[in-house]
């Protein structure tokens, strides 16, 4: 029903990954209403996002989403809202969460000597090297990305909770008002039958 007429090119289609035609304010703003509006309990929502997030602080790129989906469903989160909470490594941060995971791996393991990392880092490089370049950032990984898992959780489950309060709160009023009855509840005393 809301397909292109005539696809767009797979070029095309990569290039709107890295750079929206909508910009990338209405992308996220898009990303948000979508998970606020799975069919699931805001703790399963939060707990799906929070995985594929924490799992983008990893330097497994090729596994993010399975990553993410083996965590959801180990911490009974939604794997449909793991795979959108992936979103957040990407081409423009990649670069930031590598270079975090790397110093702060060197850090923990104590190794001071760094190995020079190249102007360009690329998953060739990183794997060719395991002991200097992957280990460190798999142990750096870890920490951050269990701090980037409760850093995700608590706000987003916040929004779901006070999306779908409201949401329920829009469906009783319009039910009421169709049936013919004046709606005087206010949004305060919905609140209070929610509780």
């Amino acid at each position: 029903m809301f397909k292109r007429r005539t696809p767009l090119p797979l070029l095309h289609r990569l290039g709107q990954v890295l750079w929206p035609s909508a910009g990338w304010r209405r992308a996220t703003t898009y990303l948000a209403h979508r998970v606020r509006r799975l069919p699931e309990t805001p703790y399963r929502i939060a707990a799906g996002v929070a995985c594929g997030a924490a799992i983008s602080f990893t330097p497994f790129i090729g596994f993010h989403f399975v990553g993410a989906a083996l965590l959801a469903v180990l911490l009974r989160g939604n794997v449909v809202a793991s795979a959108i909470g992936t979103a957040v490594g990407n081409p423009w941060t990649f670069p930031f969460i590598w270079a975090w995971i790397y110093t702060l791996g060197r850090w923990l393991t104590g190794n001071e000597v760094a190995t020079d990392l190249p102007n360009v880092l690329s998953l060739h490089y990183i794997f060719d090297r395991p002991l200097d370049v992957l280990l460190p950032m798999t142990i750096g990984g870890l920490p951050t990305a269990l701090v980037a898992w409760f850093a995700f959780f608590w706000p987003i489950h916040g929004a779901v909770v006070e999306y779908q309060r409201a949401r329920r709160w829009r469906i009783r009023r319009r039910a009421k008002s169709r049936r013919g009855h004046p709606t005087r509840k206010t949004v305060a005393d919905m609140a209070k039958e929610d509780q």
